[in-house]
């Protein structure tokens, strides 16, 4: 199947470089372009520029290679984030720059952008066809895909005129016969992309079976070393730079807990023993949400309209202010910014018994805000659970700084819009 030209990278930055940073200079600078009197403020201007552009559109392509990824709401934070990059270079070098020109560039590439993605995604919707045997119909309900089923007399004369960008099958299945084998050994010699049934279900779901976890490569859930090291040095770097606008939330967050609970004897904090890198116990620190007595007949998890959560509780759990004192445990080593959340001893116990392979997602830190949190929420129950483990070892398998930065983007989403809240 042939892809639309805007579905190229190099197309996209083409454009965008003629209409965001081309553009303005011609409207700006005309009489200086025309007089051969092009002055280095210019010239600066044009390549910061540039630039922004560039990280925005590689940083908008990379994000969308993840699964759910091709809403809008990437957008606005890539753009504000690049050009926070370039503005930080031209302040600390004292580069000079035309803020006229980068104002007006960033409007155009705010506009182009935004409509890039909307027309992006309209010529990208992904169409798959599949062979009907073993778990296919788990892939059925799975959104934003067309899926068509295949016939064991389907012919591959030409994949360029094909109605599909890849064929999916059940390779384990023992009813995938000697024909069904011939076709997708002819639609891979024609191009077409033959995959597993469990990698497709992992890029379009974030999820990684656990039921099924032997079929994939152990090691493959392994978290770069090296990637850990710097985690831990950028955590530590942007706590300690947002530290002076976290403190003065943190203390009018402490002082309307403390006047909300006036006639009672609870403490601002709320600390409770969890499982950490290796199955460490560490002492977890909360804003209290809850009544003091809320787990007096020990640990529950939280369940939707939770009558244990105060009126300010509420607040804070659906912003995920809460979590802010979590920046000491980040700070001691023993949690960060990004990584699945840490559970109850009690809990993992329980779930150490009943759910395959459970104890894996002890293997890196565990984090303030995690892609099982921002793709699902809290868990309520053992079934829950299972879910936000697959997208936990989705997390540890792809453990990377694009996907991490991905996470960010959509924690600052999940605290504006509160999803997920308990």
């Amino acid at each position: 199947m042939q892809q639309h030209p805007w579905q190229f990278l190099g197309i996209r930055i083409l454009v965008g470089w003629l209409l965001i940073c081309l553009l303005p200079a011609v409207i700006l600078f005309w009489e200086y372009i025309l007089n051969s009197n092009i002055l280095a403020t210019q010239v600066n201007s044009v390549l910061a520029s540039s630039v922004a552009l560039l990280l925005s559109l590689v940083g908008l392509d990379r994000f969308t290679q993840f699964p759910g990824q091709k809403s809008m709401v990437t957008v606005l934070p890539t753009l504000l984030a690049s050009g926070l990059i370039v503005g930080l270079v031209l302040l600390i070098f004292r580069v000079p720059y035309s803020v006229y020109y980068l104002s007006l560039s960033a409007a155009i590439g705010l506009t182009f952008c935004f409509l890039s993605q909307v027309f992006l995604r309209s010529v990208t919707q992904v169409i798959i066809g599949y062979v009907p045997i073993g778990r296919y119909q788990n892939l059925l309900g799975i959104r934003d895909v067309t899926w068509i089923e295949l016939s064991k007399d389907f012919q591959t004369v030409s994949h360029q005129y094909l109605p599909f960008h890849a064929v999916v099958a059940d390779l384990s299945d023992i009813d995938l016969c000697s024909r069904w084998e011939q076709q997708l050994a002819e639609s891979a010699l024609q191009g077409i992309p033959v995959y597993n049934i469990l990698q497709v279900s992992e890029s379009l779901t974030g999820r990684l079976p656990i039921k099924h976890l032997y079929e994939n490569n152990l090691g493959s859930l392994l978290p770069s070393q090296s990637y850990l090291l710097i985690k831990r040095i950028v955590d530590t770097v942007v706590i300690i730079i947002s530290l002076p606008i976290v403190i003065p939330i943190a203390l009018l967050i402490g002082l309307a807990i403390k006047w909300e609970s006036r006639c009672s004897n609870s403490t601002i904090l709320f600390k409770q023993s969890r499982i950490g890198q290796g199955g460490k116990l560490f002492t977890m620190y909360k804003f209290r949400s809850m009544l003091p007595d809320a787990e007096q007949n020990g640990a529950q998890m939280a369940t939707h309209a939770d009558m244990r959560v105060t009126k300010f509780g509420c607040f804070i759990r659906q912003t995920r202010l809460d979590e802010l004192p979590q920046f000491v445990n980040v700070l001691k080593g023993e949690m960060s910014l990004i990584g699945p959340r840490p559970e109850q001893l009690d809990f993992v116990n329980r779930f150490n018994e009943t759910v395959p392979f459970y104890r894996y997602r002890h293997i890196v830190k565990p984090g303030i805000s995690g892609w099982a949190q921002v793709m699902h929420g809290y868990a309520s129950d053992e079934d829950e659970t299972k879910v936000k483990l697959e997208h936990d070892f989705f997390y540890i398998k792809n453990f990377s700084f694009t996907l991490d930065l991905l996470i960010v983007i959509k924690t600052i989403q999940t605290m504006i819009t509160g999803f997920g809240a308990r």
